[in-house]
């Protein structure tokens, strides 16, 4: 058993709580407790010996009000340095917090509904749930009051408080638009059954250094079925997954050596006491929700508009202005998206113009290429485990390329982690990066073609190895080449498995260039 199974077992892990007054009184955290700060949604940043943190908050039904917005804001300014991030699971994230400031955050926190119980640890994560929810016209249900009912019902539940690892857990209404489910590990996606409207449940999804997409359970069950049939699968993972080697504990491979069809058994008769009823698939999201930008019409005749982040970083005065224009536009409320983006719904049409001039004043307008497909991991400038700078660098690439490849008319997706852990999901991009050393050189491994849309699979690791140096030169002679060659309509999945992986090659690609040639199309 690691050593973490053996903490969890001496000291509950959401009894950190009442131990953090403690540990910020005396301004020192034990260190053999620290990494239990986890279930507080606090981890030790890089340096780990300057002492500093970093934060994750949950924004339940990823929904705020613009208060709300303006307290994170506040807490960025007053306690981070100026930096917020908005991650690729709706969350906000701080960095250079002090332990003595812990108590004092989670304070301003909770004045605004906003906690971190459960943010990062072995338990149920923050619930995933659409962002188009009770807006877009085509969806089927809206899951905010299922999202909310999850969260409080799982999600920093003491009775999931000690998963074998973390637990994922995405909702959406509409799956035509939306394939996140693929990457979690427990995935609703809410469709219409001879006229009924129900689930189809899919389950074991995760990525890390061995991605595994998550597969269908089989089933069709009702919206009042939703959080028991979550809390089944849950507590089935957590009296049945691995504990041995946290490498292999995530319920991907407790799936993957059971089978889902032995899994679905053990959740019926174990945990159900009955049969679910067989169901068939949810509609396909063709490119996974990433080509959900812009300003979009609404139910009611509104307009719901998602504006683009850079990489996920916002600070804190355009955080406060953008509560600001949500009040004065919106209602109010604004929504963080799975991508690193906002948005900013119940929007007049006749208002949209003023919206999108003052969010371009910020920097945040809306936009339908690069800015708004791209997302990046914390890298080196924080997190321990990197290998590679991340935020700035994809921000420079983003700030060259997107006026180069502005007549994009299909959503292209680039996802760069510093690492092999996918926080960023380099491995269901159209080019993933995931980020190594050769020697004292940075360097990214490229994964092509992976989708969480239609073609619902993990790129293809491609040979050879882009240096960080030409990153941006790679990524263009690619993007250049798509654009040129390219049939109309054609994603970009569908054109690499038309000209084949190797066409892609970074040796190939980058030779060309320094040969003064441009790739050859098939």
């Amino acid at each position: 058993m690691s050593d973490i199974e053996t903490l969890k077992k001496e000291l509950p892990p959401f009894q950190i709580f009442e131990l953090i007054p403690q540990y910020a009184a005396a301004g020192a955290i034990d260190p053999e407790k620290i990494d239990l700060l986890k279930w507080a949604g606090v981890y030790p940043q890089r340096p780990i010996e300057d002492g500093f943190l970093m934060m994750r908050v949950k924004v339940p039904t990823a929904e705020l009000s613009a208060d709300a917005l303006r307290v994170v804001a506040g807490i960025a300014q007053d306690y981070g340095r100026g930096l917020l991030d908005v991650t690729d699971r709706q969350a906000f994230q701080f960095h250079w917090l002090r332990i003595g400031d812990i108590p004092a955050i989670l304070d301003r926190l909770d004045t605004v509904g906003l906690h971190t119980r459960g943010a990062c640890g072995d338990t149920v994560r923050a619930v995933i749930a659409s962002p188009l929810a009770g807006l877009d016209a085509r969806e089927v249900i809206d899951v905010r009051p299922l999202a909310r009912a999850m969260e409080g019902t799982l999600s920093g539940n003491a009775d999931f408080q000690d998963l074998p690892r973390k637990f994922k857990i995405s909702l959406t209404g509409t799956p035509e638009l939306e394939g996140i489910h693929l990457v979690n590990d427990i995935g609703f996606l809410a469709h219409t059954v001879e006229g009924e409207v129900g689930f189809d449940v899919w389950v074991g999804g995760g990525l890390g250094a061995v991605a595994h997409l998550s597969r269908r359970l089989g089933v069709f069950i009702r919206p009042d079925e939703v959080v028991e049939v979550g809390r089944a699968i849950a507590g089935a993972y957590r009296d049945h997954g691995y504990r041995v080697n946290r490498k292999k504990a995530r319920l991907k491979y407790l799936i993957k050596d059971l089978g889902v069809e032995r899994f679905r058994e053990i959740v019926e008769t174990e945990y159900l006491g009955r049969p679910l009823r067989d169901g068939p698939p949810a509609p396909v999201a063709r490119f996974g929700g990433s080509d959900v930008l812009g300003v979009n019409p609404q139910k009611g005749g509104l307009n719901y508009v998602v504006l683009t982040t850079t990489v996920g970083r916002i600070d804190p005065a355009k955080a406060r202005a953008l509560a600001d224009l949500s009040e004065r536009y919106g209602g109010g409320v604004v929504r963080t998206t799975a991508f690193q983006n906002m948005m900013i719904p119940h929007v007049r049409t006749e208002d949209v113009a003023a919206l999108v001039t003052e969010l371009e004043r910020l920097d945040l307008a809306p936009k339908a290429t690069l800015r708004g497909t791209t997302i990046a991991c914390t890298g080196t400038q924080f997190c321990r485990l990197a290998h590679t700078e991340t935020k700035a660098r994809v921000a420079g690439l983003i700030d060259t390329l997107e006026p180069l490849h502005s007549d994009l008319d299909v959503p292209f997706v680039i996802n760069l982690t510093g690492c092999s852990n996918a926080c960023t999901r380099y491995q269901v991009a159209d080019l993933g990066f995931m980020g190594a050393l050769r020697g004292e050189e940075e360097v990214y491994n490229v994964h092509l073609a992976g989708s969480i849309g239609q073609a619902q699979r993990t790129g293809a690791k491609l040979k050879g190895i882009v240096p960080a140096v030409r990153l941006t030169e790679y990524t263009d002679k690619v993007l250049s080449d798509f654009k040129t060659h390219r049939a109309e309509g054609e994603s970009f999945v569908e054109y690499a498995d038309r000209v084949g992986n190797e066409h892609f090659l970074p040796d190939i690609v980058l030779a060309a260039q320094d040969a003064g040639r441009e790739l050859v199309g098939v």
